[in-house]
């Protein structure tokens, strides 16, 4: 009996004790007391924040930049919870680890943003880098992520910054993954947007049960979301997670070789600072392009490159070694990359079908916004997916440019009407090489990974 009494003791306090830790563990703060602004500051524009029922209001004002409603204090790694609920007809976001300095465009605020986008376009959640890089993660890849809003209704977001990885939540659903390692430490803000003179001023947006972790932090647990990583050579736990692999380690040439070859070319590649670099040449092929050793069929490939003014280069997929070249490039699908604007190539082919991210000489690929577009000597992001129904798509920089599917009969007929028809099977293999093409010019290129797709 006594035996059974003490047992009883131990295991309540055993009980206890994990309940006083998980408790801890789980601490949150309040960063609005639902009352007043103590603790917040407004900076840059002149927009109306107010408290109605406990909630902070931001209305619009005509004639004035963004503004936003900042915290006093600092925080670095954060878990932070909130619940918001936005006029259809404005634009608002979540800041982050942002920062305002007088050296810094006179104290704009700039720094991460989990965006509030309730037009059409559905990229709520995504992840804006305010008055300093633009878009970092578009979710356009992100299917689900992109339903997660609710227009006219309340929504939780979730918004996890642990080290170079952030990750915002809507609703429960993923909706971005970013490693990025820009801003490690900076204020929270209320963004409201400014309007244009065909908006009318008085739109709100209203924030409540505002909350953050900054102890013991326990990341959500890795999911299918598709990760933006733009940590040089680096493989995150979600991309592992999901498959991936390095292509290219960033420090020699380990798993490629000249294409028909067997050994690396002698002449224009290297490794600089953890990239590809193809060193300029006369501008001749003389089958100088790698390959990797291993052949591939359905997968996903995410690469980003570089482009010096004028420049011409390639990704190419399905490489068949047995097509005879004449000694030059490899023949396969391929990625085009082009500087459109002063390379001739994009104005040959047909209907543009040369052009930056098209499937060259056979599919023009969608042009983006200029807004979108990277300037010469920028990084691009770029993926190409081949699906085991054989669907193929060409993203660039957050936006699918193209998708055709590989031996269907419409493919034939193009592959017939362009340079490659003389090549029989040309990419309809189950698998080939992966190749990246010397074409005398100067580009760079890193952070190439893949994963196969089963």
């Amino acid at each position: 009996m006594k035996k059974k009494i003490i047992f009883t003791l131990i295991y309540s306090l055993v009980l206890s004790f994990t309940h006083s830790q998980l408790v801890h563990a789980q601490k949150w703060a309040n960063l609005f007391n639902g009352k007043d602004l103590k603790g917040w500051k407004q900076l840059n524009g002149k927009a109306k924040y107010s408290i109605e029922n406990g909630e902070i209001v931001g209305t619009t004002v005509a004639n004035t930049p963004n503004s936003f409603l900042c915290t006093e204090q600092e925080y670095g790694d954060f878990i932070l919870e909130l619940d918001l609920k936005v006029d259809n007809s404005m634009n608002s976001g979540v800041q982050f680890r942002s920062l305002s300095k007088a050296d810094y465009q006179n104290g704009r605020v700039h720094g991460y943003q989990a965006e509030v986008d309730p037009s059409d376009r559905a990229w709520s959640g995504g992840i804006y880098d305010e008055a300093r890089r633009d878009w970092l993660y578009i979710p356009n890849m992100n299917t689900e992520g992109k339903k997660a809003f609710k227009k006219s209704q309340w929504n939780h977001y979730r918004i996890e910054a642990i080290g170079s990885t952030i990750r915002t939540f809507i609703n429960g659903i993923p909706t971005a993954y970013l490693i990025d390692d820009m801003t490690a430490k900076g204020f929270i803000a209320l963004q409201v947007h400014a309007i244009g003179k065909e908006q009318k001023e008085g739109t709100q947006i209203r924030w409540k049960n505002i909350k953050i972790q900054t102890e013991n932090l326990k990341a959500s647990p890795t999911d299918n979301c598709p990760v933006v990583n733009l940590v040089l050579n680096n493989l995150s736990t979600q991309e592992q997670a999901q498959g991936f692999k390095m292509l290219f380690n960033g420090k020699d040439f380990t798993g490629w070789r000249a294409v028909h070859g067997t050994k690396m070319p002698e002449k224009h590649w290297s490794v600089v600072d953890g990239t590809i670099n193809v060193s300029p040449s006369d501008g001749s092929e003389t089958g100088n392009d790698i390959v990797t050793n291993e052949l591939y069929g359905a997968f996903e490939l995410v690469f980003e490159f570089k482009l010096s003014e004028g420049a011409n280069s390639g990704v190419k997929y399905f490489i068949n070694e047995s097509f005879d070249s004449g000694g030059k490039s490899g023949v396969g699908l391929e990625y085009q990359v082009l500087d459109d604007e002063r390379h001739p190539d994009a104005k040959l082919g047909a209907a543009g079908n040369r052009t930056m991210a098209s499937l060259y000489d056979l599919i023009p690929s969608y042009k983006l916004d200029k807004r979108f577009q990277r300037k010469i000597g920028e990084w691009n992001q770029a993926r190409v997916i081949v699906y085991p129904n054989n669907i193929v798509q060409h993203w660039l920089n957050g936006f699918k440019v193209l998708e055709y599917e590989r031996k269907s009969n419409i493919f034939n007929v193009l592959v017939a009407r362009s340079k490659y028809e003389k090549y029989k099977g040309f990419g309809a293999g189950d698998k080939g090489n992966i190749l990246i093409q010397d074409h005398g010019n100067n580009v760079s290129f890193k952070n190439m990974k893949i994963r196969e797709i089963k």
